[in-house]
């Protein structure tokens, strides 16, 4: 099983070992296009692997900082009082780059730029290009994706 994301048609695939794909889902990358560079706010391309799957078990619109439940359910309300505020919702699959130079070590590294698979508001646009650098899915979509993919599974990022 392994996962492609296609940045220039916002779509996530997960294909099964015979290659034939299992699930698709619309998604939002990077507001500023790929790019691998640390500080770039930019969605890194290449051959990634899970490093980490994050919140099992917590509800549907669980908030996290720094990868930690905040007790918090995402509402209109709770968006409100925190306006401009990034949401990482639901589930978080880490990724890891696996390939030195081009995602891994140095100042290329998507596991130190903290990318993630994760969900985040439903009133926020899936299709389109909208986020700090990670890859954003509907709530209920990354929780069934998590509940599909084990840590491991390989992330192919392309253009």
């Amino acid at each position: 099983m392994y996962i492609r994301i296609d940045i220039s048609s916002q779509r996530l695939g997960l294909f099964g070992d015979d290659g034939a794909c299992v699930r698709r889902y619309r998604i939002s990358t990077a507001t500023k296009g790929p790019g691998e560079e640390k500080g770039s706010y930019q969605t890194p391309r290449g051959r990634h692997i899970i490093r980490a799957r994050i919140g099992a078990g917590v509800p549907i619109g669980a908030a996290f900082r720094g990868r930690r439940p905040t007790g918090e359910v995402w509402s209109p309300e709770l968006a409100a009082a925190t306006p401009g505020r990034d949401w990482i919702l639901t589930r978080i699959l880490w990724l890891s780059g696996t390939e030195p130079g081009r995602n891994r070590l140095g100042q290329v590294d998507s596991m130190q730029r903290y990318i993630y698979i994760h969900g985040t508001p439903d009133t926020e646009p899936m299709g389109v290009p909208r986020s700090i650098g990670c890859v954003r899915m509907r709530n209920q979509d990354v929780a069934e994706l998590f509940d599909l993919v084990p840590a491991g599974t390989v992330v192919e990022i392309v253009e």
